[in-house]
């Protein structure tokens, strides 16, 4: 019996894995989309390890009737160690109950993602497209580091999710990047004034512009948004990245 939940587990283990990272798209919920072939790799590995056990067990087990070396009462004592059992709940979730993506309760929590320094002259003149689609990385360096302040005046949009703000002024709109598995997410946010926030986790695409606080070009300008208008999206397929606004 025990050999048969051993066998159960890696199978359950292997084809909860396969399932999220080969026939939908899941897994982005929990690792970089880069990480896909490795999540298919190990469940395959897992699924022939259960069916190899599984092999080695009837094997076993045929010799043993066929030369009298059962105990008599038809059990396998073999123990299945307790760390396996941690698997059990994984697996079954991976097959019936994807846990959802990471959202507002982790932005809140988690250490923000610091913006890169552009070297001096590396920003290129902004495109005279109104609004100007932008994303929330671009728009703190825009922000805090171009001394042109060429962001200045300029409607742009954005897309995120809503992160509720701690002192009830004004709420985040949030985007969540990983380096390698939701593990590590970092945070990067956009203070919003102006509408009413939506629901926590809501993905939305806000239209404004910046709202003006400390020095523009500066680390003491706000990386906060005048919104204009906010209007509810859909969830990206791949929400850990800064991309730029989903089209209307």
């Amino acid at each position: 019996m025990m050999r048969f939940v051993r066998v159960g587990l890696l199978a359950l283990s292997g084809v909860g894995l396969l399932r999220v990272s080969l026939f939908t798209d899941a897994y982005l919920r929990y690792v970089k989309e880069g990480m896909r072939p490795l999540l298919i790799a190990s469940g395959v590995l897992l699924v022939a390890l259960g069916a190899a056990e599984a092999v080695s067990w009837w094997r076993e087990r045929d010799h043993a009737e066929g030369h009298g070396d059962d105990d008599g009462h038809g059990h396998d004592h073999s123990g299945v160690p307790r760390v396996a059992w941690l698997l059990l709940l994984p697996a079954l979730s991976l097959l019936f109950y994807a846990p959802p993506a990471l959202g507002s309760y982790t932005a809140s929590r988690g250490a923000p993602k610091a913006v890169a320094v552009v070297e001096e002259d590396g920003f290129e003149p902004l495109p005279a497209t109104s609004p100007l689609p932008i994303t929330l990385t671009d728009f703190t360096q825009r922000v805090q580091q171009d001394t042109e302040r060429a962001i200045e005046g300029r409607t742009v949009r954005m897309t995120g999710f809503v992160t509720p703000a701690d002192d009830g002024d004004g709420w985040y709109l949030t985007r969540l990047m990983l380096s390698c598995c939701a593990a590590d997410a970092q945070s990067v946010k956009v203070r919003v004034y102006g509408p009413a926030a939506p629901p926590a986790d809501t993905w939305v695409t806000v239209t404004g512009t910046w709202h003006a606080g400390g020095e523009l070009g500066t680390s003491s300008a706000a990386v906060a948004l005048d919104a204009r208008d906010v209007e509810r999206v859909e969830r990206p397929v791949n929400g850990y990245t800064d991309a730029l606004p989903i089209p209307s």
